[in-house]
């Protein structure tokens, strides 16, 4: 059985998973992306294959001793797809939006899917039957919203996610985790309930690691897996070797 690394680096974080064929074995968190990083986890876990999604400028280093260690595939508007991009300017797609729609294709090739990414922001990536990504849309995430309400008021505190709190707060700290959270989840199911006025019959993923805690305040059904994108970028690397 093959050993794959899948790389993800957003704009907020950086992260690998390990899969050993197509069982996901553990994510690793990188402090950064210096040659070391990349030749430990390496040494570690001896993979076959690797493929890198990064939306961020990164040690270009990287992609030579994943090249020389494993067959390497970097995500890019070139990489072969078992999906098509009907939608204006495809090399302007974020790589971690394409892995979203591949997974979904990958665990659901004969539904229509509404692909919700959690991260720097929130994605909506929807992709019929036929394997044709429209397009969606996309708005701010958690953490943005935190910042933003910090960084444009004089007064109102940076707060951190915390999942304990009531719908009415009763501080600043609490309305702000009210606001911010359960506005999020209501527009991820308004979001959904538009899609359901344009489209008949489809799937709604959600994915991200904060995925598991939005669930109790989503009112759609809805399937969760927060290493979606890793197993997106694990069936891209499949497709492209």
């Amino acid at each position: 059985m093959s050993t794959s690394l899948c790389f993800d680096f957003g704009n907020t974080r950086k992260k690998c998973a390990v899969f050993a064929g197509r069982e996901f074995i553990k994510e690793i968190v990188l402090e950064n992306d210096d040659a070391q990083s990349i030749e430990h986890i390496v040494q570690e876990t001896h993979p076959d294959k690797s493929i890198l999604s990064s939306v961020i400028n990164h040690n270009p280093e990287i992609e030579h001793i994943l090249s020389k260690k494993t067959k390497f595939h970097k995500l890019s508007h070139l990489s072969k797809l078992p999906i098509n991009t009907p939608v204006g300017k495809p090399e302007s797609i974020g790589a971690d939006r394409l892995a979203l729609v591949v997974a979904a294709v990958d665990l659901f090739p004969q539904k229509n899917n509404l692909v919700i990414g959690l991260g720097s922001a929130i994605t909506y990536n929807y992709i019929n039957k036929y394997h044709a990504f429209m397009g969606g849309g996309i708005s701010p995430g958690m953490e943005m919203r935190f910042k933003s309400l910090h960084e444009y008021t004089a007064l109102l505190p940076l707060v951190k996610a915390d999942w304990n709190f009531p719908l009415a707060g009763y501080d600043t700290r609490t309305n702000i985790l009210s606001g911010v959270i359960i506005g999020m989840a209501k527009e991820i199911d308004g979001m959904i309930d538009a899609y359901a006025d344009k489209y008949d019959n489809f799937n709604v993923l959600l994915s991200g690691g904060d995925a598991s805690y939005f669930t109790r305040y989503i009112k759609n059904k809805i399937f969760v897996d927060p290493h979606l994108i890793y197993r997106g970028l694990l069936a891209i690397s499949e497709f492209n070797q």
